[in-house]
């Protein structure tokens, strides 16, 4: 069953000063464990000098999903958990947030902290261009060439990709589709060349 929902369709980064401490959010799409761990260090080393680097992560959507945290050494629950707290209830699926914070002197208290990085977690959230993910599918069809041109305004109409066309005796298409229009496509392909076309989903 495929899936859509928003994902991060890029990156952003905001900047909070609280008390002469420097809250940076950082934030971007990491669709694996993997990404999220290798964009954590990749803020580390870009905004170096840091007191603390807190995180918070989800991958995956809905019921099949990981969550990740760190308090990086502030006080427990006051900042892995309220960045979590702020990812999970944005709805979003596969991102990062890194804030890293400069120390400025002044300790803000665990309710300050608490409303330091949920704040930072929000605007680093609210800067971010979002897309939508959706499951694609490959599949190759071969038709005659009497079918080519009504087999292509059909591609066009289900928003199909071409990724390779191959001409030989027959048309040899190898195409790609949002995952739930294939079964459409698939019947309308069947009715626009009387049956004489099938279909094979590419692993």
């Amino acid at each position: 069953m495929s899936q859509r929902y928003p994902i991060p369709a890029g990156e952003s980064r905001v900047e909070l000063v609280i008390k002469n401490s420097v809250f940076i959010g950082r934030a971007t799409y990491t669709p694996t464990i993997e990404t999220a761990k290798a964009f954590i260090e990749q803020v580390k080393q870009e905004e170096p000098h840091y007191t603390h680097a807190v995180y918070a992560f989800t991958v995956g959507y809905g019921a099949s999903v990981t969550h990740g945290m760190s308090d990086a050494g502030e006080p427990s629950g006051t900042a892995g958990r309220p960045a979590l707290a702020v990812v999970k209830g944005s709805n979003l699926g596969d991102v990062t947030v890194v804030i890293i914070r400069h120390f400025g002197g002044t300790k803000l208290g665990t309710g300050g902290l608490v409303k330091a990085y949920t704040e930072t977690t929000q605007l680093a959230l609210a800067e971010l261009p979002l897309t939508e993910k959706v499951d694609q599918l490959s599949v190759q069809i071969t038709i005659p060439y009497s079918f080519y041109d009504a087999c292509k305004r059909l591609i066009d109409g289900y928003h199909g990709q071409i990724d390779h066309e191959d001409f030989a005796a027959e048309v040899t298409l190898k195409l790609t589709f949002d995952e739930e229009d294939v079964p459409a496509f698939e019947a309308d392909l069947s009715e626009a060349t009387s049956g004489q076309v099938t279909m094979i989903v590419l692993a």
